[in-house]
């Protein structure tokens, strides 16, 4: 493989100021910078962190994992392509590289000498490389899910080049963090450090092996901590240095802990561009300890689907600060459903902890055991309600089914100040929804700037639900027509909020 070395270089020298400084400004200007008080001096002369005695702690613990995979080639193509740029295509792009003998498009079949195909068995070819790292003197090793997932072998390099072969004990997509376990004894091992005490701004270190090259070190600072970017856990932003290669790879602060596991990067070009994400360690060892016992990891529910929940909406509903889950849909026969939950309400505590954010809310579900009898605090017009629910094993999402198509409905309700006409639902559609309400037959003005459409149905307004028509019009009647107010209105299988302001 041929590879292109740009150098770029960048100034990193903190220099400690003595009588005074000459700054370049512009060409032929100065600025005489003095000597700082002594006040000022120890928060600006500080030296740049040594990272050498950590490589020399950290290092040996770290391990380069390669996988193969059994497949069907044609023995009449060339060498596949090289497995750097195989990890790179399907780590970001998520697909083999075009043309490999992974893509799915292919040939899976080998000529016969005369002239006929056959298919052929080949030996393990390489699928994708990563790095890890070592939990136990006993040979387990944490990594990423993603580095593991579809391998018929796993080789784990060891920094004193011994390699072995490595039993893969499980692997969680969901948090992207898998252990796997190779037949030795008395390996260096890695500590584990608080997340809690990680600080934004504080300088980490991380190794790995980027397009195969075994112990890279690379290191930068810490961007952000419980950055949302998937469903069961926050992720610690850095802009360490990360490639493809580096995914299962320790982040380590400078008391030489691991904080976390390297597992993703932000990218439009598919390369590094100063944004990484790494899991906690807090989290990847929660996963990994049920991954040791079990080979897998089970997790609570409660079978809603929620949003989150907007200032506007908040201040509304008269809840105040934004926070809370909103439950946008219930599915039948779920924990929700036979704990009373309703579309609409707002999910504010879990068992006695604060939701802050919608996110909040599957973590706090997803680590709570199966079978455990629960407490749940919804906000549902106007006022705090506590639900009993007990916790269910986490399964694939079921398929609701679609809202019935609205018939021809004789009677109607026109509100003109915010340009909507509606209608009672029909008797199939209530038992549909279990629940009544009244259908959007027309919308404009202020509705229709607010998102409401045709075919929605309105469930509640300004915290007053509406079961049929004759709610609407009493509700329209006692709105304050110069201000703003809340609909709740379900559209196919979800509800949502809407802030409809009248006169705008």
């Amino acid at each position: 493989m041929t590879w292109a070395v740009t150098t770029i270089s960048r100034l990193v020298a903190a220099t400690t100021l003595s009588v005074a400084t000459v700054l370049p400004v512009g060409l032929g200007c100065v600025v005489l910078v003095g000597l700082p008080t002594a006040g000022q001096a120890q928060s600006v002369v500080k030296g740049l962190p040594d990272f050498t005695e950590l490589v020399e702690q950290v290092g040996p613990s770290v391990v380069n994992i390669r996988t193969l995979e059994k497949a069907k080639v044609n023995a009449a193509a060339g060498p596949g392509s090289d497995e750097e740029m195989q990890e790179l295509f399907r780590r970001f792009f998520g697909v083999p590289i075009p043309n490999s003998p992974n893509s799915p498009s292919a040939p899976r079949q080998a000529p016969r000498p005369n002239g006929r195909s056959q298919p052929s068995e080949e030996p393990a070819q390489p699928r994708g490389m990563g790095s890890g790292f070592v939990l136990s003197a006993d040979g387990y090793i944490m990594t990423n899910a993603h580095v593991v997932e579809g391998a018929d072998e796993v080789i784990v390099t060891l920094t004193d080049k011994r390699e072995f072969k490595a039993r893969i004990i499980g692997a969680d997509k969901r948090t992207d963090v898998a252990v796997v376990k190779i037949q030795a004894t008395g390996l260096p091992v890695v500590k584990v450090g608080d997340v809690s005490r990680l600080k934004v701004g504080e300088w980490v270190m991380a190794i790995g092996s980027p397009f195969g090259l075994e112990n890279s070190v690379t290191a930068g600072i810490v961007s952000a901590k419980q950055r949302d970017t998937g469903e069961y856990l926050s992720f610690i932003q850095t802009d360490v240095a990360i490639n493809p290669g580096n995914s299962g790879g320790p982040l380590i602060n400078m008391r030489g802990e691991v904080v976390g596991i390297n597992s993703q990067i932000y990218s439009r070009s598919g390369g590094y561009m100063g944004i990484s994400f790494a899991i906690p360690m807090d989290e990847a060892m929660r996963v990994s300890e049920q991954l040791r016992q079990s080979g897998r990891v089970t997790r609570g529910r409660i079978g809603v689907q929620i949003g989150e929940v907007t200032k506007e909406v908040a201040e509304s509903l008269g809840l105040g600060a934004s926070h809370g889950a909103l439950v946008r849909s219930i599915e039948a026969g779920s924990p929700a459903d036979k704990a009373g939950l309703e579309p609409g309400d707002i999910i504010v505590r879990f068992d006695g902890k604060a939701i802050d954010k919608a996110a909040d809310l599957p973590r706090m579900v997803g680590s709570t055991k199966p079978g455990t009898r629960s407490n749940l605090t919804v906000f549902r017009r106007g006022a705090n309600k506590d639900l009993a629910i007990t916790v269910a094993e986490l399964e694939p999402v079921k398929t609701g089914k679609a809202a019935v198509p609205a018939e021809d409905s004789k009677t109607a309700s026109t509100a003109q100040f915010m340009g909507l006409v509606v209608a009672d639902l029909t008797e199939a559609q209530k038992k549909e929804l279990k629940r009544g309400g009244v259908r959007v037959e027309s919308v404009a003005e202020a509705s229709a700037r607010a998102g409401l459409r045709e075919g929605d149905v309105i469930l509640q307004i300004a915290n007053t639900e509406i079961t049929q028509l004759r709610d609407f019009e009493t509700a329209m009647a006692k709105l304050d027509k110069n201000k703003p107010f809340n609909v709740l209105f379900r559209r196919g299988e979800a509800v949502q909020f809407a802030l409809v302001r009248p006169g705008r």
